[in-house]
């Protein structure tokens, strides 16, 4: 099975994503994915680590959030008897279990200072120190890491490696949030429902034209797994109905009466703005994020072609 076909949806972001998950995934290179809580990246990895040559290998996978600094280096290196206070019988670390194979470090901007000294050292020569040890063992693993921060801030403030980054960065992968692929919510919403269906031996419900407008206009904070959770939710409260938008939880109609916007998230700054700067750079943004595709810019500011073609031309943007 193609583990990739398992990521649902059809956008363009999405399948550009993919094209270049496939190039990599023939390849042992490092790969760090980058993007907000509850895009997939963990789905992202297990697909990759499934195509590749490795496949038939370790995949372990660690939330560096997961433990505290005391237990973090013991569990991805290792330890000796007698080390510390509990190291009752030598352990054999993450990267000795997954030798062979891949180790997913999830939320990577969470590893201790300390600890990415030794994952540094591990990526350039290949070596790892268990702890009480004074001599460093070799292993074969391929990392895999994600973040769902701005890792360059943590540079700035010190609290990241810049030469780690660097030995992680090798090949990005960023996976773009929920709200920049709408037209994925619909095949999302019923891949999840079908899931459900079977979990739960309920009939599935459907969602109204309405309440899908509704779910598409949506911000999802929480992306893939807040849309998950809800139609796990609406799977089992509501079997076999129709779900409109007064169905919905209150977080996504409260800005919306009959679909229509009754406030926004902007707030005007006390000192005011530029009205024409700020059109001008939403345009510019539009623009840049659907590759110069009219069409999709216009969907984005939520007007006309022809009326994006009109304020391009007032703001001097090239033809």
């Amino acid at each position: 099975m193609d583990q990739f076909n398992t990521i649902i949806g059809q956008s363009p972001a999405l399948d550009s994503l993919i094209r270049s998950a496939r190039i990599v995934a023939a390849t042992d290179v490092t790969v760090l994915l980058k993007g907000e809580t509850g895009t997939g990246k963990e789905v992202l990895a297990t697909a990759i680590q499934q195509t590749s040559t490795r496949a038939n290998k370790a995949f372990i996978t660690l939330n560096c959030a997961a433990l505290p600094e005391s237990l973090i280096e013991s569990e991805l290196f290792g330890h000796k008897k007698g080390s510390f206070t509990g190291a009752t019988a030598d352990k054999q670390g993450l990267f000795q279990a997954a030798n062979g194979g891949t180790l997913f470090l999830d939320e990577i901007n969470s590893l201790p200072l300390s600890i990415q000294a030794k994952l540094l050292r591990f990526l350039e020569c290949g070596e790892c120190l268990a702890v009480g040890e004074i001599k460093p063992y070799k292993v074969d693993v391929r990392i895999i890491s994600a973040t769902n921060t701005d890792l360059s801030k943590q540079i700035e403030s010190g609290e990241f490696r810049s030469d780690l980054y660097f030995r992680l960065n090798v090949v990005p992968l960023e996976l773009p949030p929920l709200a920049q692929r709408s037209e994925d919510i619909e095949p999302l919403i019923k891949h999840f429902l079908a899931l459900f269906e079977r979990a739960h031996t309920l009939t599935a419900p459907k969602f109204s034209k309405s309440a899908l407008k509704t779910l598409k206009a949506y911000r999802w904070p929480g992306n893939i797994r807040e849309l998950r959770n809800l139609c796990e939710r609406l799977s089992i409260l509501l079997a076999g109905r129709t779900i409109e938008p007064e169905n919905l939880p209150s977080e996504f109609t409260s800005r919306y009466i009959g679909n229509t916007p009754t406030a926004t998230d902007f707030t005007l700054p006390e000192a005011g703005l530029q009205l024409d700067t700020l059109e001008a750079d939403l345009i510019h943004q539009a623009l840049n994020r659907t590759k110069g595709n009219r069409s999709k810019s216009a969907k984005l500011l939520g007007i006309s072609r022809d009326t994006l073609l009109y304020r391009m031309q007032k703001h001097g943007f090239a033809g």
